[in-house]
């Protein structure tokens, strides 16, 4: 459900609003990354919220699960009933304020369920949680495709949306037990945790490519491919790749440890996606095969990262509820900013979307939706590469190590015991 509310929002929200109501590439982008600055300040808010609420946490995600699909039927269901671009902004603002407190509130359960599971207990949590939003990501981005039947596949979407928020929320009713409070410093103690801050950065980089290929996806589709009416089954093809990969990479790295399986993930998406940079107008069935095996390393991605995180975050901050606060932000943070850098420099050379376009306007919106995605795995890659890998140390687990043990890595540096020398 949370899925649903997430990524596909930045695939279909913003064609919508041109599509229907005429509003322009630029405009949106602004909107969108307004949204995001106020997050800077509404996410820790959220964090605070979450852990303040712990006690009574099954009704505050009743609310904030009201909230999110009331604003998903506002968005598309209802004709605006203002200026288009402010009904926009204002339902976006609804949905995102709910979105972050719900995801907030489920990954600081996770973190406190998966303690029970044993010593893997955050990576078979992962697998589970992570497919299972890929596969809510596959569900909203084919569900207007499917819909179309309906002559309003969008509102048929949004209603739909609704009984999937009622359907979870009767499905969690008994997972939401009380965690611990939240201990002293928040953010700050967090953020104090070297390995922390190092992991939200590499989030926070990895995710800016998926984040440039989904602002772009439908507009390269319809226009570079010169094969509209494709995008869902498209879009459904390169994240059921993600869903059904997630598993896999999970025993990968159960075997070869989290790190070096999500690198290796990491280069292959690079070799498989700059080929796009090779393809025009007809080459539908060469870009669904790029679809299926990048679907495949996006699993990757969003399996191991997240688990590598949640272990981090048993050890330094068992809480979670501030932590995730951060690590909400930077997931959608690059949404935002990639729309907000994109679209205005395809506005600027005059592409149209789903109109006639000169060969100047097709030619930038490929370099932007292959090559910088590229660039930017590239750095993602550097970063995780240079992340600290301490030596073996009884009762430390090292992130570059193979084997079960060592699946998740990154854990906490070696305590170092009061009156003796050596390492505990």
């Amino acid at each position: 459900m949370l899925a649903s509310a997430g990524l596909p929002i930045y695939i279909h929200a913003p064609k919508f609003f041109v599509d229907e109501y005429g509003v322009g590439l630029t405009a949106l982008a602004a909107v969108l990354f307004g949204l995001r600055l106020f997050d800077v300040i509404q996410d820790p808010a959220l964090g605070w919220l979450a852990q303040t609420t712990r006690k009574r946490r099954a009704f505050a995600v009743t609310i904030a699960t009201a909230i999110l699909a009331l604003s998903m039927i506002g968005l598309f269901a209802v004709t605006p009933p203002i200026a288009p671009l402010w009904w926009f902004a204002l339902t976006l603002i609804g949905l995102f304020s709910s979105f972050s407190f719900l995801t907030i509130c489920f990954y600081a359960q996770g973190v406190h369920t998966a303690g029970s599971l044993g010593d893997k207990g955050h990576l078979r949590l992962a697998a589970w949680r992570e497919t299972g939003a890929l596969l809510g990501v596959c569900l909203a981005s084919v569900a207007p495709t499917v819909l179309l039947f309906t002559g309003a596949p969008f509102a048929a979407f949004a209603t739909g949306f609704a009984g999937l928020c009622l359907v979870a929320l009767l499905l969690m009713q008994g997972e939401w037990r009380p965690t611990p409070p939240q201990a002293q410093g928040g953010f700050r103690s967090v953020l104090a945790d070297p390995i922390t801050r190092r992991l939200l950065l590499v989030a926070l980089v990895n995710a800016a490519p998926v984040a440039v290929s989904s602002t772009l996806f439908l507009f390269f589709v319809e226009s570079a491919l010169d094969a509209p009416g494709w995008e869902g089954p498209l879009l459904l093809l390169f994240f059921l790749a993600a869903a059904a990969s997630a598993p896999l990479w999970s025993r990968l790295a159960q075997r070869f440890g989290a790190r070096r399986t999500l690198l290796a993930a990491m280069v292959a998406a690079i070799l498989s996606f700059s080929t796009v940079l090779t393809l025009g107008p007809g080459d539908t069935a060469l870009f669904a095969l790029i679809c299926l095996i990048s679907g495949a390393t996006l699993g990757a991605d969003l399996t191991l990262l997240p688990a590598i995180f949640a272990r981090r975050m048993a050890r330094v901050a068992p809480e979670a509820g501030a932590a995730f606060g951060l690590w909400s932000f930077v997931s959608k943070f690059t949404l935002a900013f990639a729309a907000v850098t994109l679209l205005p420099a395809l506005d600027r050379v005059g592409f149209v979307a789903g109109g006639s376009n000169d060969p100047a306007a097709l030619s930038l919106l490929t370099l932007l939706y292959a090559l910088v995605p590229c660039v930017l795995k590239l750095a993602a890659i550097a970063l995780l590469a240079a992340t600290p890998c301490p030596k073996i140390t009884q009762g430390v687990f090292d992130p570059c190590a193979t084997g079960p043990e060592n699946a998740i890595g990154l854990w906490a540096p070696p305590k170092v015991s009061v009156g003796r020398s050596r390492i505990i």
